[in-house]
């Protein structure tokens, strides 16, 4: 499991590096210029004849870019470095590297006016790659002038560039680009990937994301104070643990679902089937007695009990609440919401639902949407419960806009989940899993061509089948790599004209896949995973 890192953490790293190992900040420097070239021969194939266009800022970052120089100009690379900060507040390790650098005669250009710009405009025309050293982590805001003209002449370039840590432009902690930033091809990740390598524009600008440890010991990137990590192969293989021999289906996980709603019948039909394409061993979907007959029809493997509706198609009032709160006493979990409408009467219901339910529930979609104006009621709830919004969904929940959500995803995500003792999995181009206890879990798979309806049903489905399944608690992670993982598959073969159809159709092979190295789950090895 690779532990994702806040700017401040990692500042804290880098300090314990040195105060608790001796290993000083230059040589880390060291270390990431050597790799930062490595990763630059990588993107290139050879650097050896190639003009490669160096910017350094006069912090740490620059520092770095300083140092790959050398490393470059060592396999026979011809470089043009600038200099993109005062020359007068470069930083004490930055300015060692910068010495040893003209100490070999290679010269460093500073940025000032027009004619320099020049000069970097005529760089940038004939050079093969461009390295981004010029702002770091530490980056927030809108970049200054001169910056914000050099990264403008590197992105209308366009030639392969190269950052150091994190595109010059992007906020480390948020993904956000208030102004503009440099578009990479590949970015390397010193010591552990930042969460605005993951999130929002900051995942388009960085490009391929390659991580580097640069000697940090592992302790201190495996700090369990680091509470952010990556949902990748290792993680979920070890919350899945193999089936025994003696199991059967009351053993792999009753779920109730509660779906569907006239002109809705598809979402139910897609939730409760990907229960059971992840596992479960036995779905009953619950649905308004008016359209149980349509689907019975849809899903043969699934059992399907009607509601008392308050007109066609609408599920609420006092018959259905009645109906339900005992019947989910037989059931291991419950999934509330795909498909059900947005009716006062099934808002209503759905509220007392949360508050009388004895068992842990998923909700969804038109689940979610009930509790808009008063997400208190998760706090009522008898078990943690899971809520898998998309960004609609979460800003409607807690009166926020998307643009204010985009502000700062994983972090309002993760006040949300500490505020109403819930779980929140929200859905993004990096769809993240926020615990109330602080963890916050970003996926490593996923693309765009699940941007397809319903493929929210097939995750809430996912995650509910897994509920028995996976280590405690951990159904969310799980079922979060899984989806994202069958949909990579399902992208193989349709790219972006995949159907949540689709999506569903390969949980079978992802979770085989991923089964055949699967490991038991337990916090010993995680620790030494």
């Amino acid at each position: 499991m690779m532990k994702v890192s806040l700017v401040k953490e990692m500042r804290a790293v880098d300090r314990r590096a040195g105060e608790e190992y001796g290993l000083p900040e230059v040589v880390l420097m060291e270390n990431a210029g050597r790799q930062t070239a490595a990763a630059m021969v990588s993107l290139l194939g050879s650097v050896r004849g190639k003009t490669i266009c160096i910017l350094a800022g006069s912090g740490n970052n620059g520092g770095d870019a300083f140092a790959a120089a050398r490393y470059l100009y060592n396999e026979g690379a011809v470089l043009k470095v600038f200099l993109t900060g005062n020359p007068d507040h470069i930083k004490a390790s930055p300015s060692i590297m910068k010495q040893a650098l003209t100490a070999m005669g290679i010269a460093v250009h500073g940025l000032a006016g027009d004619r320099d710009m020049d000069r970097l405009r005529l760089a940038l025309r004939f050079a093969d790659g461009v390295l981004d050293g010029i702002l770091g982590t530490g980056f927030r805001g809108t970049l200054r002038p001169i910056v914000r003209q050099a990264v403008e002449l590197v992105n209308v370039a366009g030639k392969p560039v190269l950052a150091i840590d994190i595109p010059s432009g992007v906020e480390a902690d948020t993904g956000a680009v208030s102004d503009v930033a440099v578009r990479a091809a590949k970015t390397i990740a010193l010591g552990l990937p930042k969460p605005g390598h993951l999130l929002g524009q900051g995942a388009i600008y960085a490009g391929e994301l390659t991580v580097d440890s640069i000697g940090i010991p592992r302790q201190l990137l495996e700090d369990e104070a680091i509470l952010q990590a990556c949902i990748d192969d290792g993680l979920a293989a070890a919350l899945l643990p193999p089936r025994p021999r003696t199991a059967h289906k009351g053993t792999c996980g009753r779920i109730l679902i509660v779906a569907g709603s006239r002109g809705m019948t598809g979402a139910a039909a897609l939730c409760t089937e990907a229960s059971l394409r992840a596992g479960c061993g036995i779905a009953t979907l619950a649905v308004p007695e008016s359209q149980q007959p349509i689907l019975a029809v849809k899903l043969t493997e699934a059992m399907t009990v009607p509601v008392p509706e308050q007109e066609p198609g609408v599920l609420g009032g006092s018959e259905a609440l009645k109906a339900l709160v005992p019947l989910v006493e037989g059931y291991d979990a419950v999934l509330v919401g795909p498909g059900l409408g947005r009716a006062q009467v099934t808002g209503e219901f759905v509220k007392a639902l949360v508050r009388e339910a004895d068992r842990p529930l998923i909700l969804d979609a038109d689940a979610i949407y009930a509790l808009r104006g008063t997400p208190e009621i998760l706090r009522e709830a008898k078990h943690v419960p899971i809520l898998t919004p998309h960004l609609g969904e979460m800003a409607g929940l807690l009166g926020l806009s998307v643009a204010d959500l985009r502000e700062d995803l994983a972090g309002i995500a993760r006040d949300a989940a500490a505020e109403y003792h819930a779980v929140f999995v929200l859905k993004s181009e990096c769809t993240l899993v926020a615990f109330p206890d602080g963890r916050v879990y970003f996926t490593t798979k996923g693309n765009a061509g699940m941007a397809t309806a319903g493929a929210g049903d097939v995750l809430a489905g996912t995650i509910a089948g897994l509920m028995q399944q996976a280590a405690e608690g951990m159904a969310p992670v799980l079922g979060v790599y899984l989806h994202g993982f069958a949909g990579d598959l399902a992208y193989q073969e349709k790219a972006e004209g995949l159907l949540a159809g689709d999506i569903l159709a390969k949980l079978p092979e992802a979770r085989r896949r991923l089964q055949a190295h699967s490991l038991p789950y337990n916090k010993k090895h995680d620790e030494n995973e």
